[in-house]
């Protein structure tokens, strides 16, 4: 098993052109700017990476572009959540060949939430892919299974495989504390999810790392480090600071994140291919009055874009 994983933890967005079709530059781009961030680790493909809307082959041509571009700075973790688990073995085996050692598979909806057929869904995927690390997303309804911690606990005390669970439930602290209470020697930690807008809660209850989207990335390398230093006012400002842009995240989810890159210079589209509320004038407004509060826009770049 590899070391242990902590810290920003981003989900990388997919970029497409303007006909729609992947934007390889565009991710060598995305993936140099969460480097340089100092970000601990990247995630693609994942829901923020619109994974639903890619062909097998565009997730798999993708996922080699972040492994390359990554370049061994930071580990990369691949998402490979499916219907069945022969198709979340099947991109397990593309990641495997990569080098990827980190999976994270959110169970389906289809399967139900009991631990028994969650861990029968699971325990097919480990046996299969003996060399991965995997981390069970629990997602909160209608988009995930909403597991139960105490079935959590039970299926990673079943699978020694399952290595970290990345919790987002609402609210997602009382099962962090729970999971940590009650988790298995072989669980090294739980990772916070909801796009690090409960990021200070997760951390205190204990968990290891989180996965927000990309577009604040250096702002939560730098909250993480301040709350690791035990600095946790500073931690408590940017947080506060940020909340804001986080929120309206929350609504308009890729399209604001593909926005806020466009506008920090990293995409020159914010094309989506999933469904997605469109943001009017009013709504743009608001969200670059928030970039330039966190001193991400100049009201010079504003007016010329």
């Amino acid at each position: 098993m590899s070391g242990m994983l902590s810290g920003i933890l981003p989900v990388l967005p997919t970029p497409f052109r303007a006909d729609g079709a992947v934007d390889i530059e565009a991710m060598r781009r995305l993936v140099r700017f969460a480097c340089d961030a100092g970000v601990q680790g990247v995630v693609f493909p994942g829901f923020a990476s619109e994974v639903e809307t890619l062909t097998p082959s565009e997730r798999a041509e993708l996922l080699g572009v972040v492994v390359k571009e990554a370049a061994g700075r930071v580990p990369v973790i691949a998402g490979a959540s499916a219907a069945s688990p022969q198709e979340v073995i099947d991109h397990g085996k593309v990641a495997g060949a990569l080098g990827v050692t980190h999976l994270m598979v959110q169970p389906p909806k289809s399967v139900g939430a009991g631990a028994r057929e969650v861990g029968a869904f699971l325990a097919e995927v480990a046996n299969a892919l003996p060399a991965m690390e995997i981390i069970l997303q629990n997602a909160p309804a209608p988009r995930g299974s909403d597991l139960a911690p105490e079935a959590i606990v039970e299926i990673a005390a079943a699978i020694p495989q399952i290595t970290y669970v990345k919790e987002e439930t609402l609210p997602a602290g009382p099962a962090i504390t729970h999971i940590l209470a009650e988790a298995p020697k072989t669980l090294k930690g739980v990772i916070g999810g909801g796009g690090a807008r409960y990021i200070l809660d997760e951390y205190a209850r204990g968990a290891c790392a989180a996965m927000p989207a990309l577009e604040l990335a250096d702002a939560h390398v730098d909250l993480d480090a301040a709350w690791r230093r035990g600095d946790r006012e500073k931690a408590s400002a940017i947080y506060v600071r940020t909340l804001p842009l986080l929120t309206l995240q929350a609504v308009y989810r890729m399209r604001l994140t593909k926005h806020v890159l466009m506008r920090r210079g990293m995409l020159s589209e914010v094309q989506v291919r999933a469904p997605t509320p469109m943001m009017d004038r009013y709504a743009v407004e608001d969200i670059d009055a928030n970039l330039r509060t966190l001193g991400l826009l100049s009201d010079a770049a504003s007016e010329v874009a």
